[in-house]
């Protein structure tokens, strides 16, 4: 069994879930959409990015807004770091916004890693992407690098990069974070930013394993 094998696990027939972007949430939305054609499950789909929504369409998973979607039975996801207390950082692809969005109206969290994005602290693998508005970008540069953090702005194709919101990001440098959840409202706090790669008590579940193993899952104890 692998983890996209197990996720599927926790998709309730007819209900309507959340679908992550990354390649591991990727790889799950391709699997559901063979149970989906197979007439093995139904469901309709809530996409966290543009890319997650093209191709769970070329892979016939039914789309919903999630204005018309209500409160989603799940959302099954990808992250960047995972920590002992099974908080993220997510956002290495750029779409962390709408994924926080998303997983905030979900009754339940899964995600899916491989081993190496176990972290014994968030920060550890040294970048925080910040979603920042394009018109705040002098400031939110100033007041970031004023949290000590070493905020970069992301480009693609030789000029800034844009979100599907039509924002920026700036991908802070850090080392291992004491404080999540002081460090995420320090952040909230500076007019511009939209939304930050750190999901403090958000997950309920991690699936660890790659395309061919399920290794092991680790449950939230405590409510969110």
């Amino acid at each position: 069994m692998t983890i996209y094998e197990r996720a599927l696990e926790f998709v309730p027939d007819g209900a309507t879930i959340g679908l992550g972007s990354g390649r591991a949430a990727w790889a799950f939305v391709r699997l559901l959409g063979e149970r989906v054609r197979a007439g093995a499950v139904r469901v309709r789909g809530v996409p966290t990015s543009d890319e997650t929504a093209r191709l769970a369409t070329e892979c016939g998973v039914p789309l919903v807004d999630l204005r018309d979607a209500g409160e989603l039975a799940v959302t099954v996801d990808g992250a960047d770091e995972v920590d002992p207390n099974l908080d993220l950082i997510k956002g290495y692809g750029r779409a962390l916004l709408r994924e926080k969005v998303v997983a905030a109206s979900s009754r339940k969290l899964v995600i899916l890693v491989g081993q190496e994005k176990l972290v014994p602290k968030l920060g550890t693998r040294g970048k925080l992407p910040v979603e920042v508005v394009p018109f705040a970008v002098p400031l939110c540069e100033r007041k970031l690098a004023a949290l000590g953090l070493s905020p970069v702005l992301w480009q693609s194709g030789g000029a800034p990069g844009t979100t599907d919101n039509g924002n920026r990001i700036l991908d802070c440098g850090t080392g291992p974070i004491a404080g999540a959840a002081a460090l995420d409202a320090a952040l909230h706090a500076v007019p511009g930013v939209a939304g930050t790669g750190l999901f403090v008590r958000m997950a309920d579940t991690v699936l660890v394993g790659d395309d061919t193993t399920f290794a092991f899952v680790e449950e939230r104890t405590a409510p969110r």
